[in-house]
This record gives C-alpha cells, structure tokens and sequence, in this order.
C-alpha cells in the first residue's frame, strides 16, 4: 500500500474540523496493520527504530504522536513475546505473560488476578499480521487505516460522543483492563471495529507520552465523520467545546432556558 491509492475522503479537513470544534492537544492518529515488511516499506517517509532497539508500543505510539513520525514497527522492535506485540496480534504473549507470573507481585497480589487479567485482556488473535505502521491521519499516508486513535481530555472526550450519538444513538460500554490498558483502545478497537475507549494505564503515562489529563479513543474513520457532522449540529444548537461552567450557585434557569426553549 502506497500514498497513491486513491480514496475519496480528504483525511486533512476531516481532521482540521474535527480538532477545530475540539481543540484537540494532537491530532489522530491512523494506526493499520501489515501481512508483510515489504508493504510497510514502500509507504512514503516510514521510520524503523534503529537496530536492535526494542521500545514499548505505547513510546511508538508516542513518538507518531507527538513528533508527527510515520513510525513502522514488527515483533522485532518490541519487547519480545510481550503484550506490546501481542495486543496488537504481532506475536503470542509469552507464557510468563499469560500464566500471570510476569505481573503477579507487581501489580497483583495474587497469581490468580493476574491470571485472569491476561484471560481477559482484549487482543488482536495473533498469526495473520507481521507489523503495524503509524501515521497521523491527516496526512493520508495510510489509506483506509484499521483504527484512529484520538487523545483527549473528559470534556473533549464527552463531547465526542455526544456528537458520535446524535443521529443513531448508541449506549457505550467501555471496559477497563487497567495496567496494559492499550488493550482497551487500540486492542479492543482493532479487535471489535467498535468505539474503544480508555483510560491509559500507568505504562502510557510513563512511557507514552500521555498526559495525566487524557483519555484515549480508537474509532473507524466512519464515526470520526459522523463525529464531524455531529459536532457542527451540536454547535448549532449552542453545544460547543469548551463547555463554560454556568457556577454552582446559580440558577440554571436560564441555561435551560437557552437550551431547551418552548420545552420546559
């Protein structure tokens, strides 16, 4: 796959009116998985991480991030046999990661929590895909990507999805894995096709970048359009980020009735 696949979805102003009505810290990130190294090389401006260096998924996801990179990555450049991969469906964890002994006296106090943790941790099943790339979605160089994922404050986050809800409602469920939460976002995300959102573990604070105040989301380009349109009608009806606090003591009659005119 190459910058010269056609598509008919102009991913530079999506996203430019999306982070637009959200002010977004960064902007999304396509995310897609690759059966073979020699697809992944002939995308435009892809960075490896040198030989024999192994980062965290989340310090790739970091560096996409932050830095703008289209950053290409395969077992090899992770820790290996490890959940970093293994989320993501580029390996098996190993068997210290599924009988629970690697976290068991790190984060569980008990071999049998951390076992289960491993059960029911969301991955990608492993054996079809060799690596992933990373790109930010608005510059096109992943056409058609696997996920999206966007970083966001709870007012951001909450805005979003009320937005993603404004023709076809749905109630979101997320689930929270807690330490190796990646699995909640892009992992379950992946996975399902489904909205995935997360709260980022310990680990992706300390490694990738995220802030204390973000949340994570992955979500198919699909929703991020509906997300778009919803956000545009949303601010037509006076609902825009940021939401300015009315205060405690006041009486919200008038914001009700700013609202919800002809309706109380």
């Amino acid at each position: 796959m190459t910058d010269a696949v056609a598509t008919d979805i102009n991913y530079a102003d999506l996203v430019e009116r999306l982070t637009q009505r959200l002010r977004l810290r960064t902007a999304p990130l396509a995310l897609k998985l690759f059966e073979t190294v020699d697809e992944m090389k002939a995308i435009k401006s892809i960075r490896w991480p040198a030989a024999g260096v192994r980062f965290s998924m989340c310090q790739l996801v970091g560096q996409a991030r932050w830095l703008g990179w289209t950053m290409g990555a395969t077992h090899e450049n992770v820790a290996a046999n490890s959940n970093c991969g293994g989320v993501m469906g580029l390996n098996a964890p190993g068997a210290k990661y599924l009988d629970g002994s690697m976290f068991h006296g790190v984060w569980f106090a008990t071999i049998e929590a951390s076992q289960k943790h491993q059960a029911e941790m969301p991955r990608v099943p492993h054996g079809k895909y060799v690596g992933v790339v990373l790109s930010p979605l608005a510059s096109g160089r992943l056409i058609d990507p696997d996920t999206v994922l966007i970083y966001a404050t709870p007012g951001q986050m909450v805005t979003l999805i009320n937005a993603l809800q404004h023709r076809s409602y749905v109630r979101y469920q997320f689930g929270t894995t807690g330490e190796s939460a990646c699995a909640d976002s892009w992992g379950a995300g992946l996975a399902t096709r489904e909205p995935s959102m997360a709260i980022p573990c310990y680990a992706e604070r300390k490694f990738g970048g995220v802030q204390d105040d973000e949340m994570l989301i992955a979500l198919q380009v699909s929703h991020i359009q509906e997300i778009v349109l919803g956000l545009e009608w949303l601010a037509s009806h006076g609902i825009r980020y940021p939401i300015p606090p009315y205060g405690i003591q006041c009486d919200p009659a008038m914001a009700f009735q700013a609202s919800y005119a002809g309706k109380l």
